[in-house]
């Protein structure tokens, strides 16, 4: 029964992480799909491309619509149609004109289609020739193949012809934000843990209680008090505030200070250390793994954070990466999704391979504070 129990536990698991990985495959299987399979119904998983053989080399095609009766491959006005075979009379084509006449207009036949029960013909295009024209051939003799496009990465990457400064920007705010959000909180959460003061549980109580205000309680304050100091279309509103303490990762790092034994503090005192430099030189490194969290707390909510840019910035030269696949997605009206999935997927990518690499870290943070169950 209970190893049942636990198939169940393992079971129910896995589907949830299947669940929640779908988006992510999702975004890297349009990210390598040309635009037009990205809408396709039903939707297809893999991109794959058409392939025929022709003059002895393989050709990349686009398959067009079915022939399913007998028709011409024909040159009217010096473009390639299809037509059908009974329309045209000794080279002649009557063309309905937008005021209701009609007018025969000089066919000149390519090829001739038949179509019985065993021959049913497509229209295919030839991707990769020069002067590509339409054709048709017969649908037995396209192939389909599994084949990603990764060139898509450096299609997106020119298309948003910002994007290295958007990534500059990005990682520049990262790096201020998790300086400020580390040495700040780690210096407030040392107060509230290792020294005595009166009102100290009060003040923290206090503090913690802001977490329960939402931000858009205090957006417009912000946007003026940043207004009033000349900081908007600057990168400073996304920046500054990370050097005063948020409560969240001060009530982590407290957590984690408080399983310290304080007969180290008192050792250093005694030996005339100052109450910095026990902070610096003793607490701080025995608080590693707990401060690499708040640190990937912090840069996984900057390299994400979309409000804050959007809000205070005004300049297209700074904006961040989040900012910048919404300018990109809308920017020519019609939404190029190969690319903004490529795209989308560079960005998410940094912030998946730094979790990996710091996984060990993360979880022996998270297990040695108050978050764990």
């Amino acid at each position: 029964m209970r190893s049942l129990q636990r198939f169940f536990t393992y079971l129910l698991l896995l589907l949830g992480s299947i669940t929640f990985l779908a988006p992510l495959l999702w975004m890297l299987s349009t990210g390598l799909k040309p635009i037009d399979q990205t809408m396709t119904v039903p939707p297809s998983w893999i991109p794959y491309r058409f392939f025929v053989e022709k003059d002895g080399r393989r050709v990349e095609v686009k398959p067009g619509a079915l022939i399913k009766a007998p028709s011409y491959v024909a040159e009217i006005e010096g473009e390639r149609h299809i037509v059908p075979r009974s329309s045209v009379v000794n080279s002649q084509m009557k063309q309905q004109m937008p005021s209701g006449e009609e007018k025969s207009v000089p066919v000149q036949i390519i090829q001739e289609i038949p179509a019985d029960a065993q021959h049913i013909w497509t229209t295919v295009r030839p991707v990769a020739i020069s002067n590509a024209v339409w054709e048709a051939l017969p649908a037995s003799a396209i192939t389909k193949k599994i084949a990603p496009r990764w060139n898509n990465f450096i299609g997106a990457i020119k298309a948003m012809k910002q994007f290295p400064r958007y990534l500059k920007n990005t990682l520049i705010l990262c790096i201020l934000t998790v300086i400020g959000t580390v040495a700040s909180s780690a210096l407030t959460a040392y107060g509230f843990s290792r020294i005595e003061w009166r009102g100290r549980n009060a003040l923290f109580m206090i503090a913690l209680a802001t977490m329960m205000v939402p931000f858009p309680v205090t957006m417009v304050p912000l946007y003026c008090l940043f207004r009033w100091l000349g900081w908007i279309g600057t990168l400073k509103p996304l920046w500054v505030g990370s050097f005063f303490a948020g409560a969240f990762n001060v009530f982590l790092l407290r957590q984690f200070f408080m399983t310290l034994p304080k007969d180290i503090s008192e050792a250093a005192r005694i030996d005339g250390c100052s109450e910095f430099c026990i902070f610096w030189q003793i607490v701080l490194p025995l608080c590693r793994p707990a401060l690499m969290v708040v640190a990937l707390f912090q840069f996984m909510y900057t390299w994400n954070d979309f409000i804050g840019p959007l809000i205070y910035l005004t300049n297209q030269e700074d904006f961040t990466l989040a900012l910048g696949l919404q300018f990109f997605q809308s920017q020519n009206g019609g939404t190029e999704w190969h690319y903004l999935m490529a795209a989308s997927t560079l960005v998410a990518l940094p912030i998946i391979v730094l979790f990996f690499f710091t996984q060990k870290t993360f979880i022996e943070g998270i297990s040695m504070t108050g978050i764990k169950g």
